[in-house]
């Protein structure tokens, strides 16, 4: 085992944007843990390859990102006994199978939802629709009856929703332009300036707060606090303070977008490896 180096800074660890962990690398996630730390390569240069502690106290949190998290259930009671505090982002889209092709159907999604809230706490699971994918088939009238659903779903279970509109990823592009072939029209270039599209995410919000969600918007340039929605951080120092009673590094992220909010973590995934084959993801 290569020996750690000492004088680990605190940390956020962000389990990950780059792929899902929870779902497909839960035990490599637990076998890390063990051993007390982990080794990521540099997403632009694989050659350079960082340690990184994941000793409890060198972890301020550790914030999970799945569309399928059921696999991290059975380690959620060690988690707790070595001392970890983590939340999840839990994406749940309800999309059909040509846009999320690998994701389990809506009703086991809810299903695990409802069993991981159980477990950790509403506060400690917060749902993501996420992104709002336009087409001839997910259309405004579509998303509108499914983020109701999903909302009335998850009422009690979760007390946060993010939403996104699409972003024209590069790596995405290409995916999305094949659904033409297939019949399906895809809106690439989606703002909240389109009437429909605000009329959409103004009932979403109305929604969310029916179910007693509050309902923050991830890296949208434009504000869209005039329909109800506020700009969010999905990795939020106030939240972190709220939730876990500690306070974190406030600054803004440098390695995310200018729109994002996040505060700074250390991503510990590596792209390419997710198995779910979203078409719009920019992680394929």
């Amino acid at each position: 085992m290569t020996p750690l180096r000492t004088g680990w800074s605190l940390m956020i660890i962000s389990a990950s944007r780059r792929t899902d962990i929870p779902k497909f690398f839960a035990e490599w996630l637990m076998d890390r843990i063990r051993d007390g730390y982990c080794r990521c390569p540099n997403p632009f240069n694989p050659k350079q390859v960082s340690v990184v502690s994941l000793r409890p106290e060198d972890v301020e949190v550790i914030v999970f990102w799945s569309k399928d998290p059921e696999p991290m259930l059975a380690h959620l009671q060690e988690l707790d006994t070595r001392g970890f505090r983590y939340y999840f982002h839990f994406t749940v889209n309800g999309y059909p199978s040509f846009l999320e092709p690998g994701v389990p159907p809506l009703d086991k999604t809810l299903a695990t939802f409802a069993r991981l809230s159980a477990a950790v706490s509403p506060e400690r699971v917060i749902w993501r629709y996420d992104p709002i994918v336009l087409t001839s088939v997910t259309d405004v009238s579509y998303h509108g009856r499914r983020f109701r659903e999903i909302a009335d779903a998850l009422a009690g279970k979760t007390r946060r929703v993010v939403i996104s509109l699409l972003d024209d990823y590069r790596g995405s592009s290409a995916r999305l332009r094949r659904l033409a072939a297939r019949g399906i029209r895809v809106e690439r270039r989606v703002t909240a300036d389109d009437p429909a599209t605000a009329d959409l995410l103004a009932g979403m919000a109305r929604a969310a707060h029916e179910s007693g969600m509050e309902i923050t918007s991830c890296a949208e340039e434009n504000s869209l606090e005039n329909l109800g929605i506020k700009p969010g951080q999905c990795i939020d120092d106030e939240y972190i303070a709220r939730v876990f009673g500690i306070h974190v590094q406030a600054r803004k992220d440098p390695g995310q977008r200018a729109a994002c909010g996040c505060v700074v973590s250390r991503d510990i995934g590596v792209y390419g490896t997710c198995r779910h084959g979203c078409v719009y993801c920019y992680a394929m």
